[in-house]
């Protein structure tokens, strides 16, 4: 990732409201980048959006939905950008099983009316559609998923997340590839870090019961997830940008940001994790009329490594640090956006460290 090649690029970003977006949008404008930004209002009534005050230096922050495409087509040329990130989901497995329809139509048809606009906008050169590593048909293997294994779901999210991907291989070849826009996907694990405030995250309800003094209800304690910083990713999404950007069509591929094998854990572990930092919790398993959830998932990201010099850089237990960290802070009424900035500078000075 180069710092210096953001500086005045003209951004254009999907759910910039949300946790991943917001955080997203923040690392941006610290660089120096003109970032245009469209999402629903903030889905919490606490949220990082709000709390690091992300919006006071976006070039713009449109509040609309991803359903509606001639708002977005005509948000995004006015933006001009060169590049797009598209981050606007329904990200929770459980409320998909509640509200399927809706899942699908922002999941599966956003990513439509994005590349639709994509098309629409002249100047695009890279897009970067962020999806999960739950868009993988789970097999319940001990392994990695690797790049090209089949897509899936068992759910609605995660079903509705492999549809983005097949839409986005079909956009690719069948459009922007003869438009010179080279477009790539992102899988991640699951992240953790300041400012989460969505409920059914296993990070966020543990805060919430730590601070309402109250006994943790967990559903599946052996469920194994790849687990990272929410700066991991995000430094793999800016650096898969930048390939785009400059070397274009042989990075137009779908990309792995996961964490190193030692940090795929058990929920459990991350609760004794979190205790031995000094955060202790009383839970209990209640896993009663509970729909369906994998129970191992992990990702191989080897090809981000070779190809792109990419890995994740904090590991679990300074990741879980961090997290309450920042959520200490914000009890204690710090400046979230100071804050923010902050743990965002020692991520940098990490990866410098790592690179020599």
């Amino acid at each position: 990732m180069t710092p210096d090649f953001w500086r005045g690029k003209r951004v254009f970003l999907t759910g910039h409201t949300g946790f991943k977006g917001g955080w997203l949008s923040l690392w941006l404008q610290s660089m120096g980048a003109e970032v245009h930004g469209y999402a629903l209002n903030p889905p919490t009534e606490t949220n990082f959006f709000t709390v690091a005050d992300v919006s006071k230096r976006m070039a713009s922050s449109e509040i609309a939905d991803i359903r509606d495409m001639e708002k977005l087509r005509d948000v995004m040329q006015a933006a001009r950008p060169e590049i797009v990130f598209h981050l606007a989901a329904q990200p929770l497995v459980h409320y998909s099983y509640d509200q399927p329809v809706e899942t699908y139509e922002v999941n599966v048809m956003g990513v439509v009316h994005v590349l639709e606009s994509v098309r629409a906008t002249p100047g695009v050169k890279a897009v970067v559609n962020v999806t999960t590593d739950k868009c993988y048909e789970n097999r319940e293997w001990q392994r990695g998923y690797r790049e090209d294994d089949a897509m899936g779901g068992y759910d609605p999210y995660s079903s509705s997340k492999g549809c983005s991907e097949l839409v986005s291989a079909a956009y690719r070849r069948s459009f922007l590839e003869s438009a010179g826009i080279a477009l790539a996907t992102a899988r991640a694990g699951n992240v953790v870090g300041g400012g989460d405030w969505a409920k059914d995250r296993l990070i966020p309800d543990f805060l919430r019961a730590m601070d309402a003094g109250i006994t943790l209800d967990i559903r599946s304690p052996q469920s194994t997830r790849p687990w990272q910083h929410v700066l991991d990713p995000l430094s793999g999404y800016l650096r898969l940008a930048e390939s785009l950007f400059i070397h274009g069509e042989p990075f137009a591929e779908g990309w792995n940001f996961g964490p190193s094998d030692e940090d795929a854990r058990s929920v459990s572990w991350i609760i004794d994790r979190l205790a031995e930092i000094g955060v202790d919790v009383k839970w209990q398993c209640n896993n009663s009329g509970q729909p369906y959830e994998a129970n191992y998932l992990k990702l191989d990201s080897s090809k981000a490594r070779a190809q792109l010099n990419w890995q994740a850089q904090w590991p679990l237990h300074t990741a879980l640090g961090k997290t309450v960290e920042w959520h200490q802070a914000w009890k204690s009424g710090n400046n979230m956006k100071e804050f923010s900035l902050d743990q965002i500078d020692q991520y940098q000075n990490t990866i410098k460290i790592s690179q020599g």
